[in-house]
């Protein structure tokens, strides 16, 4: 049962990964729940509540990053609080309707969109709809990291 139990677990990490830069799928959360699955198929022999509660909190810590990364890149890059709200909400309404390509399109437009209806010039809107972008792929890259720190330290539970 601890073999398949830990093929589930590596399931659900790998598509955790894929969810991360593909943003259809909810990359942390079944980071979590294929070491909560783990644990229930093993009677949690090796995993202790200490090990759940910290992976909970990096969870919460991972799982804001997508919408704090956006707006600390547009406070960065000049945007206004306006601009940073914008690139957060931005982001909801351009993953529905464009999927992956909605979390680098939906920030970048919404602070655009809101710098531009605050009367900035367009170079300097786009300058901040830049500082966006490499925020939230600052914040993917950092999203990344802390899921494989995530991921090693379940295996040295583990095994």
């Amino acid at each position: 049962m601890t073999t398949i139990a830990l093929i589930l677990a590596i399931i659900a990490f790998i598509a955790g990964l894929i969810g991360t830069v593909m943003p259809v799928l909810p990359g942390p959360v079944l980071i979590y729940a294929g070491m909560l699955l783990y644990g229930a198929m093993t009677d949690f022999a090796s995993l202790d509540s200490g090990f759940f509660v910290m992976q909970a909190i990096a969870l919460a810590i991972v799982f804001s990053v997508d919408y704090v990364a956006s707006a600390v890149g547009t406070r960065l890059f000049g945007g206004s609080k306006q601009a940073a709200v914008g690139a957060i909400i931005g982001t909801v309404p351009a993953l529905v309707f464009l999927g992956p390509l909605g979390i680098v399109i939906g920030p970048f437009v919404g602070a655009v969109a809101i710098e531009l209806l605050r009367g900035a010039k367009l170079t300097a809107a786009v300058r901040v709809g830049f500082g966006t972008l490499i925020g939230t792929l600052g914040g993917t890259l950092f999203k990344l990291c802390a899921e494989v720190v995530m991921i090693v330290y379940f295996f040295i539970k583990v095994l």
